[in-house]
């Protein structure tokens, strides 16, 4: 690891060769608003007129640029070497992440391009390069106001505003190369067997894999535990590894078991390393959510993944795993990763710790009620999908969050029950709630309702008719000819609380409800609210307003710069006390 290099560490801890080079530091950059940067042939220049440091958006202050205005178009350059052993290897460049339309240059000419804001995708750029002097040239396009593309938190306005923050342009996590054989394996899915120990790998292999032999070993704290083998025939290859140990993925207990690839052909060797944890997840109205076999109260903490000096970037690895650590400490087993798709990193971290994740997507800002919008949508949606997969972690789906008529327009519920039986079809191994907070659809797995009732008693009341077929939730209460529990789906209160306390002179700070007079009278309110749904058997999670402050929303149990506002055991004995549907 380099330490001089911002954000060295190796992305992507499930998916790990030994040759690669991170290419975060210095880049050169420039802002193209009139986007003309093509027609002027940008991507011939021997420089651009600005310097930024990557993978930090130009918005932040972590990149050197705080450029925070509305930005159409950006460019970036920079110089590679590629090392003389890899001459006869593929070299792929990897961009973990960039907003929104992408579109790369090796040596001037067209690699390719990509749309979306959220996703990791990569190049093959092995045919563009020269013995020496190679130089990439990335142009970014974004413009999260023409409704065509998701843009999560980002704000609609010039400045932030209520619970939009400050926008993100441009690559916003890491870029870098790798060294594969011709012969490789692209990447895999594990599906674990708990009852009778063992994981089924589905192995995508690249098409000159043809032929060869594809082998997999599985260790637990460095010891083998298993292996299989098998003769590549497609693209895809199933392997079952039996396990001669059983160590369960529990929450706090992340026991991950090391994977190790190697695809064999033409007397080279293509090594892969990765992980698995030994988990099963099933959730129903009479069982609650279930944790291999157990019932399992979901304590989980809205995350939004926001940084005062990176933005949608944290500033090191080692702000992930505070993140987490804070979050657990205050007597969360979870997150509700919220209108942001996390790094992979932050998955590795969750899974070795044992920190259960529904994963979201940056869906606002995405006019989904017009037909094109699913053209939008779902490509980077199933990219999502398909890269964390394997994460233990990771418990849930969600792809939409608080989805609204626009316009005037009669909400259609066509598009997001699409969405649901596509992700169904792929992941028939987790719950997917199909619209976090909003007008329930014909396809979802769970009644997920948002609540902001500040009243404890109040709050109580809305709740304790379930048994009868009534939820007077907040969406309810405002328009209950649209809104009814469907009395065969469990029930999550994936948003309550909220409770402001500003630490800063900020005049446009906020959080919900009537701001409490002091410490006591804020402990009072949040318990009382938490005990409403962990005492109401009839519920099998909650998720608390939030983690952090964001900017001007400042109802976090942390600051923005993640202090605790008060002493964590405080919080840990209201929001871990045990729930009565728990085994």
């Amino acid at each position: 690891m380099n330490v001089n290099i911002p954000r060295s560490e190796h992305p992507r801890p499930d998916r790990m060769r030994s040759e690669w080079i991170n290419l975060n530091g210095t880049w050169d950059f420039e802002i193209d608003n009139a986007d003309v940067g093509a027609a002027k042939r940008f991507f011939e220049r021997d420089s651009l007129e600005g310097r930024i440091t990557v993978p930090f958006c130009p918005e932040s202050s972590l990149s050197g640029v705080e450029h925070k205005d509305f930005m159409n178009s950006v460019w970036y350059r920079r110089d590679i070497d590629i090392p003389a052993d890899w001459a006869e290897k593929r070299v792929i460049l990897h961009i973990d992440a960039s907003d929104y339309e992408t579109t790369v240059y090796v040596n001037a000419k067209r690699v390719g391009s990509h749309c979306g804001g959220y996703t990791s995708f990569l190049f093959d750029i092995t045919d563009f390069l020269r013995e020496s002097g190679n130089y990439i040239s990335i142009n970014v396009k974004d413009d999260i106001r023409s409704e065509r593309q998701v843009a999560g938190k980002q704000s609609l306005q010039l400045g932030s505003y209520g619970c939009l923050y400050t926008r993100t342009t441009g690559i916003w996590q890491t870029v870098w190369l790798e060294a594969t054989e011709a012969a490789h394996t692209v990447s895999y899915r594990a599906y674990p067997n708990i009852s009778d120990p063992s994981v089924s790998l589905e192995v995508i292999t690249s098409l000159p894999s043809i032929g060869g032999k594809l082998s997999v070993e599985a260790y637990y704290e460095g010891k083998s535990v298993g292996s299989a083998s098998a003769v590549i025939d497609s693209s895809s290859t199933m392997l079952n590894v039996k396990l001669s140990e059983k160590h369960l993925w529990e929450c706090g207990n992340g026991r991950l078991y090391d994977l190790i690839f190697k695809l064999e052909k033409d007397g080279r060797t293509d090594v892969l390393n990765g992980y698995f944890g030994l988990r099963e997840v099933f959730l129903s109205k009479e069982k609650g959510f279930m944790l291999n076999g157990k019932t399992v109260f979901g304590r989980f903490v809205l995350d939004q993944g926001f940084y005062p000096d990176g933005i949608c970037t944290a500033p090191s690895d080692e702000a992930l795993v505070f993140d987490i650590k804070a979050s657990m400490s205050c007597g969360f087993n979870g997150a509700r990763l919220h209108q942001k798709v996390f790094e992979p990193r932050f998955f590795y971290h969750a899974d070795r710790l044992g920190y259960m994740v529904w994963a979201e997507t940056g869906n606002w800002g995405l006019d989904h009620t017009v037909d094109t919008a699913i053209y939008n949508f779902l490509p980077e949606w199933l990219e999502e999908v398909e890269r964390d997969f394997s994460h233990p972690s990771l418990i849930g789906w969600c792809p939409f969050n608080e989805t609204w008529d626009k316009h005037g327009r009669q909400q259609s519920n066509k598009f997001l029950d699409s969405i649901y039986d596509i992700t169904k079809a792929i992941d028939k191994t987790r719950p997917i709630i199909t619209s976090s907070g909003s007008y329930p659809t014909e396809r979802t797995d769970v009644h997920d309702v948002h609540d902001y009732e500040q009243d404890v008693e109040k709050f109580r009341s809305y709740y304790s008719e379930i048994d009868k077929g009534i939820v007077k939730d907040q969406l309810f209460r405002i328009s209950s000819n649209r809104q009814h529990y469907k009395t065969n789906l469990p029930i999550f209160v994936s948003e309550y609380g909220g409770i402001a306390w500003v630490m800063t002179d900020d005049k446009t700070a906020w959080g919900y409800g009537k701001s409490v007079e002091g410490e006591e009278e804020f402990f009072e309110r949040l318990k009382g609210l938490t005990d409403v749904l962990l005492d109401n058997g009839n519920i099998f999670a909650y998720c608390y307003t939030q983690l952090t402050d964001v900017e001007q929303e400042q109802n976090g149990l942390l600051t923005y710069d993640r202090r605790f506002k008060f002493d964590p055991a405080r919080y840990h004995a209201i929001f871990a006390k045990k729930s009565v549907i728990e085994d």
